[in-house]
């Protein structure tokens, strides 16, 4: 008997509403089971055939769930129990990612304290959500596998994969590799190191269409997901003169989501068990429209469509407008003051009038590794006058790479977006940085506005926990910072950063901290004897947004009481101060915890 009768029904005897009954059920654990029938792999959810028809992401879940989408992609389990009860809302399944060390990022396999911690870091969100509905599957890492020649690796990822089976074996385990390598070693080593993932997750995106024959001719016997497709991604196309990759406008990206989708989830259905698209939602890589199906505002664009044909086997009631064509009259290369015509050519399916947005933005043509965050690029103003489907472009004074946007909206939930890369052959001339008011608090209670963040880890980062609302025994006031370092070796640091992620100084940032004549901060050592060093402004080299300034202690051994420390600034140029604060140790042998608090520039 279906549950939606059931809903209606009492048991007589106990005189129990059967809908609370219901209600139990679907609050109890799901069994997700992988089942082989004729070479055909199919994956089952309580019992019912569950293809994949996902994204990664975990914002818009009601628009999903009307274009016919079931299930989620996480990266790491940050906020996990709230996605996953939104998720159940709305009728959604979750692939929880368990974000795992990346030797890039300094992590090592080789390190077994580090190694353990992992482990345990992953068991630990096994055991708490492992009953809950939305649960569907544990994707045990991203990425992180390098080239696959490490067997360490593998050994880890397995060790999980049988630890979680233990654990819970209802839901299946998988882990995500970055395409299939040109040498077939990932898919060989996972055959032979990793008997215990169930199932591969491959991340494709040029090669999207030829994933299934290719994981076919490596030796790869186990199911397949395609953990994330979409458009050719930045590393992969073609690039202006000066390098800037040559993005493709949302119209032609729709047709790479469907054929990433069609040429896996069904020509190539015998191992494939279906699909998470890249990206649910927006962010900045590269640009900012790179690989988002979702604009900030909520606006979907031609990506969405595209899937939900394939999930509902209909068109959308009011489709995306289609993007024919944007150009650039005459060279992409101005002058400072020199004008261009832009044009854009676009309509809409349904008939609807098509607004246009024109942006312009700065460029640094920054192609990442491994989705790593990049920080926005700044908006320019007054540089572009819209006409409509026309624009005339102005090039301002300062040399460099800059993008122009052009957003085609229906103003009915739709829209469509294509930008040109172009540059002003001129010295960069850099926007000054905001005069801060002294004394300047970078850390203290009570401290606003503060325009710096602690991202930029360093070393092995995997290693490093920042907590900036500690309460043991701060200082002053009720809060300080508490910093672990995990390993025992390597090494690890943090710095304080302008916007957030620039490592290079190619965005307008920091501050102006002219007049301060030393750079003041207290710390302590969990148990004395801690050996960390110290260091301001640490953006140099020829970039227009670099540090003016710069200072270190090296090596200071904490004592358990809280000691205060200064760097004094007599001297220095600091009209611009990117990275006002950061720390680095290394490893001695066995985890390291410190404390920070009441970190001021001032001025005496």
């Amino acid at each position: 008997m279906s549950s939606t009768i059931l809903r209606f029904l009492f048991l007589p005897v106990l005189g129990i509403p059967l809908c609370s009954i219901v209600a139990d059920r679907i609050q109890a654990q799901s069994v997700v089971q992988l089942e082989r029938h004729d070479s055909k792999w199919h994956l089952l959810r309580n019992g019912i055939p569950y293809p994949i028809h996902g994204v990664g992401g975990q914002s818009h879940l009601r628009l999903l769930a009307e274009c016919g989408g079931n299930s989620i992609r996480t990266w790491s389990t940050d906020g996990l129990e709230k996605i996953l009860d939104d998720a159940h809302q709305h009728g959604l399944t979750v692939c929880v990612g368990m974000w795992l060390g990346h030797e890039r990022h300094g992590f090592s396999y080789q390190n077994e304290i580090a190694v353990t911690k992992q482990l345990e870091q992953c068991l630990g969100v096994v055991h708490k959500y492992k009953d809950h509905p939305a649960v569907l599957m544990w994707g045990i890492g991203n990425e992180m596998e390098g080239n696959g020649n490490n067997p360490a690796i593998w050994y880890a990822i397995d060790h999980i994969a049988r630890e979680i089976h233990r654990v819970d074996p209802n839901h299946p385990t998988m882990t995500v590799i970055a395409e299939l390598g040109e040498s077939s070693q990932k898919v060989r080593s996972l055959e032979r190191f990793c008997p215990n993932i169930d199932i591969v997750g491959i991340n494709s995106y040029a090669g999207v269409a030829s994933v299934g024959q290719r994981y076919r001719a490596a030796g790869g016997q186990k199911p397949y997901v395609l953990t994330e497709h979409g458009p050719r991604g930045p590393w992969e196309v073609e690039k202006t003169a000066w390098g800037a990759p040559i993005e493709a406008s949302s119209t032609e990206k729709s047709n790479l989501y469907e054929e990433g989708y069609r040429s896996n989830v069904i020509d190539g259905s015998d191992l494939c068990l279906g699909s998470y698209a890249f990206l649910w939602g927006n962010k900045q890589e590269t640009t900012a429209t790179w690989f988002g199906m979702i604009l900030p505002d909520g606006t979907r664009l031609a990506a969405v469509d595209a899937l939900s044909v394939h999930w509902l086997g209909k068109p959308p009631q009011n489709r995306c407008p289609v993007i024919e064509s944007l150009t650039l009259e005459g060279n992409p290369s101005l002058k400072p003051g020199e004008g261009r015509t832009l044009r854009l050519t676009a309509n809409d399916p349904d008939g609807d009038s098509v607004r246009v947005k024109w942006v312009v933005q700065s460029d640094a043509a920054v192609v990442g590794e491994g989705g790593d965050a990049q920080a926005e690029e700044a908006s320019i103003d007054g540089v572009i006058e819209s006409r409509g489907m026309s624009a005339q472009l102005r090039a301002p004074e300062s040399g460099g790479g800059y993008r122009v946007f052009a957003y085609a909206l229906d103003d009915q939930g739709g829209g469509a977006v294509a930008n040109i890369p172009w540059r002003v052959d001129a010295p960069m001339k850099s926007i000054e940085a905001p005069k801060a008011k002294l004394p300047f608090a970078l850390y203290r209670e009570g401290a606003t506005a503060v325009p710096y963040a602690p991202s930029g880890f360093m070393g092995n980062a995997s290693a490093i926990e920042l907590v900036q609302d500690c309460t043991d025994e701060p200082h002053s006031g009720s809060q300080c910072i508490r910093i672990s370092y995990q390993a025992p070796d390597a090494w690890g640091g943090v710095l304080w950063q302008s916007p957030e992620n620039d490592w290079h100084g190619k965005l307008p940032g920091g501050l102006d901290l002219s007049g301060a004549t030393v750079l003041e901060f207290w710390a302590r050592g969990r148990d004395g004897g801690e050996v960390v060093s110290f260091v301001f402004g640490v953006v140099d080299g020829n970039t227009p947004y670099r540090d003016t300034s710069k200072g270190e202690l090296r090596e200071v051994k904490l004592s358990k009481e809280w000691h205060k420390y200064q760097i004094p600034l007599q001297g220095g140029d600091m009209s611009r101060i990117k990275t006002p604060f950061g720390w680095s140790l290394a490893g001695s042998g066995q985890p390291v915890t410190f404390y920070l608090d009441d970190i001021q520039y001032l001025s005496e």
